[in-house]
């Protein structure tokens, strides 16, 4: 996984440096740069369009999962507290995370390559779409995009958990770090976009009603239910399968919010209509819920509760309400964007 994460820092570099040198001999670079783009435009023109945010989004997870190897060497060698207990979530973590990879790796080989060749010559280039030419495109984006795929270490770590069998707090123990800094990313991500709407897009103040603006919120309103609910399953043995549930979900709806931006079969402000990668990421989605859930079916008897909820009062209880507030939110917020996709079926 180190290997992976220096060698797309370095395909990164290359693509970079392909920007800022102006070689419109890639196809990516003469759609996405121009001639006349001051450098910090030209450096967001990275992720401005469908194969870079792929890439980028690659990119992210190479790293995070770089990251998780290393602080968890890092603290076995140090000795540190409860790390014993999760080494044996590891090789099934970073598994995961590599299917994760090699998907994504795949979409970027055979479906939208950063690096195709443009095949003739050009002057310039057509440059970023004028609305993104806007100080909020050097940290909205990037930090939005960090943020979906941050959800895939705490599920990589719930599918590990549910594959070994280890269902007790040791992978909630594990995860909590990389779930506030996805959650922290992902938070500022929406605020930034919010101060982007309200200050130059004009798309109804800092909220709009938008199907990829809803469905950015998603995994953040149930990560935040999840960091709740884990101190539950910490101090109580409580909501094991809850907490499961909502790593998953994370995730899928991080995934869904890519398909939405990239089928195109929800009209949206920020889509990329008619894409061919569309179909591949709702494959994708059913095979991370059908598999997840399965094996989530397969462990339910060991995923019960070891204590019960004192009263409707009790500690337990305000965060089993705060809990179903966040997911009644979330699943508000996802039936109301789907729902005209639904009725018009």
């Amino acid at each position: 996984m180190l290997a992976i994460a220096v060698l797309l820092t370095g395909a990164v570099a290359i693509l970079i440096h392909a920007f800022l040198t102006h070689d419109f001999s890639i196809k990516y670079v003469a759609e996405q740069s121009s001639l006349d783009m001051p450098w910090y435009y030209v450096l967001s023109s990275l992720y401005g369009g469908q194969a870079g945010s792929l890439f980028y989004w690659t990119w992210m997870l190479s790293l995070f999962s770089a990251g998780v190897v290393i602080v968890h060497w890092r603290d076995e060698a140090a000795g540190l507290g409860g790390n014993a207990t999760v080494q044996p979530l590891l090789p099934y973590t970073m598994a995961t995370l590599m299917g994760i990879l090699t998907f994504f790796l795949g979409i970027l080989c055979f479906l939208t390559n950063p690096f195709e060749p443009l095949g003739f010559a050009i002057a310039d280039g057509r440059g970023l779409n004028p609305l993104l030419r806007d100080y909020g495109m050097l940290s909205h984006p990037p930090m939005l995009l960090a943020g979906y795929m941050s959800w895939s270490v705490p599920f990589a770590f719930a599918v590990a958990a549910m594959v070994t069998g280890r269902l007790g707090s040791e992978w909630i123990v594990a995860i909590r770090r990389w779930t506030l800094v996805g959650w922290t990313i992902q938070g500022m991500g929406l605020l930034l976009g919010g101060w982007w709407a309200y200050h130059v897009l004009g798309w109804g103040g800092y909220w709009g009603w938008d199907p990829v603006e809803n469905v950015a919120l998603l995994p953040w309103l149930l990560g935040t239910a999840f960091l709740h609910s884990i101190m539950v399953q910490e101090r109580r043995g409580m909501l094991k399968v809850w907490n499961i549930v909502l790593c998953i979900l994370a995730f899928a709806l991080s995934i869904f919010g890519t398909f939405v931006v990239r089928s195109g079969v929800i009209s949206s402000v920020h889509s990329f209509a008619q894409s061919t990668v569309g179909p591949y990421f709702f494959a994708f989605l059913a095979v991370v819920l059908f598999g997840s859930l399965g094996l989530l079916f397969y462990r339910l008897q060991q995923l019960k509760s070891e204590g019960e909820f004192d009263s409707m009062l009790s500690r337990e209880s305000a965060f089993l309400f705060n809990n179903l507030l966040f997911a009644g939110v979330a699943f508000v917020t996802f039936w109301g964007t789907i729902f005209p996709l639904l009725s018009e079926a």
